[in-house]
């Protein structure tokens, strides 16, 4: 059996999280439970984890790493940036800037089923 780890990094504050990130979580958890289903018959077990970040630990927010390899290596010419959160703002109290991912000419700040897929697709081949 093969296994394939998902893990989510976020920012959370009191049990809430920025407008992006929520996108991200809910997209996410509609794919992991899809590719359960997907998966499970071609003898690959899926585990999927959250990580908490605390304020410290912004660089990594709405990460998604795939067997701990970060999507954004996983896509050929996919790079990582930033740009100014006014959700994260809220929450932290003051100027956040928050990752995104640069993809053949577009910048996701919420991380769409599509990316999350090709790179489910890199790892298990």
């Amino acid at each position: 059996m093969k296994d394939l780890t998902i893990e989510w990094r976020h920012y959370e504050k009191e049990g809430a999280t920025c407008l992006r990130c929520s996108a991200t979580g809910k997209t996410l958890e509609q794919v992991v439970a899809d590719l359960h289903d997907e998966l499970a018959p071609r003898g690959i077990l899926l585990t999927f984890t959250e990580k908490r970040l605390s304020a410290g630990e912004m660089p990594q927010s709405n990460m998604i790493l795939f067997n701990g390899i970060p999507l954004e290596e996983l896509l050929s010419g996919a790079e990582t940036s930033e740009n100014p959160c006014a959700s994260c703002a809220c929450l932290t109290e003051t100027e956040t800037y928050c990752r995104t991912i640069e993809y053949e000419g577009k910048t996701y700040e919420e991380i769409p089923e599509e990316l999350i897929r090709q790179a489910v697709h890199k790892v298990i081949g």
